[in-house]
């Protein structure tokens, strides 16, 4: 690392600021060998610029199997509020992936929002008023990358397109998520979880590239899927004549299997992690997905023998 710096300062003008504490909103605290990265101060700021670092706070950012739509509720009267707090809060998923997927929901009504999109806002902000201080933690490790990748087939009510998800791990590390729409309608659940399939392939594919550039020798990378008929066809070429509308997904995802540079297996759904980034959970379910993430409250004794209200001002320094 000093001889990178070394060669960074020749090229640009560098000055050493000491052990990251504070970056662009993020908090990052070292308790010995973890690494916590949480958006407390930025969480607190927008609670207090939006009046709710009063309000109620709830247990989940979504009811159970929540859909909006965009023909559903009356024009909301203050859509310039609506783009900036949405903004403030797709801004929080840095360190905060179980916002995700109810982030995502709300983003796809940027344009003309309704009453009822505002709605799924607060209880955002509710679930941001009893999680604020929450965010990522990061330990040492193993070097293997595996996935676990899902699709809620035909989950959206308006364009039934269906709403994909998926998060990768390095050890036991997040380092990466998405929640989304796809930008097809899939003919089958089936459909939609493989196209899902060979997107989380891409992705893993981009890491080992990456890790590959800095020398540093990654295991085969598994991905987690609960949909057998995918597994299969990743597998069994005897199903390609049936999915020709599927050809370039099927040979991506075929190739790395056969080429022994990915592995793929069955998972059951109750243990499918990327659930929490493709549908609204149970207060129950939500919970125990967010604690494998692991999202997590940054140590009661990095804030002082004394918990902050969500009124306290600066808890970004330790």
């Amino acid at each position: 690392m000093a001889w990178l710096i070394t060669k960074l300062s020749t090229l640009f003008s560098m000055k050493d600021l000491g052990p990251l504490s504070y970056f662009l909103g993020v908090e990052a605290t070292y308790v010995g060998h973890n690494l916590h990265l949480t958006q407390s101060k930025y969480a607190l700021d927008l609670l207090e610029r939006t009046k709710f670092k009063d309000a109620k706070p709830i247990s989940t950012p979504v009811s159970t199997g929540q859909k909006l739509s965009a023909y559903v509720g009356e024009p909301y009267k203050h859509p310039e509020q609506y783009r900036s707090v949405v903004g403030a809060l797709q801004y929080l998923t840095i360190t905060r992936p179980n916002l995700s997927y109810a982030v995502n929901q709300v983003c796809q009504f940027m344009h003309s929002p309704k009453d009822t999109h505002w709605m799924a806002v607060k209880r955002i902000l509710r679930y941001l008023k009893a999680t604020y201080d929450h965010g990522l933690v990061y330990k040492p490790g193993d070097m293997q990358l595996h996935a676990f990748s899902d699709a809620d087939y035909a989950g959206n009510p308006d364009t039934r397109h269906s709403t994909r998800g998926f998060c990768i791990y390095l050890g036991s590390n997040l380092v990466s998520w998405s929640s989304k729409k796809q930008k097809t309608v899939s003919r089958s659940s089936t459909e939609a979880e493989y196209r899902q399939l060979a997107y989380t392939a891409a992705k893993l594919s981009w890491f080992r590239s990456l890790f590959k550039d800095l020398h540093l020798h990654l295991l085969l990378p598994h991905i987690w899927c609960d949909n057998v008929s995918s597994i299969a066809l990743a597998s069994n070429p005897v199903f390609h004549s049936r999915t020709k509308h599927l050809e370039v997904d099927y040979h991506y995802v075929r190739e790395k299997v056969v080429r022994k540079q990915l592995l793929i297996h069955f998972i059951c759904s109750q243990d499918q992690l990327a659930d929490l980034f493709t549908k609204g959970l149970s207060s129950s379910r939500f919970k125990l997905l967010v604690s494998k993430l692991p999202v997590v409250s940054r140590p009661v004794s990095l804030l002082g023998a004394v918990r902050p209200s969500p009124s306290y001002k600066n808890p970004a320094h330790v």
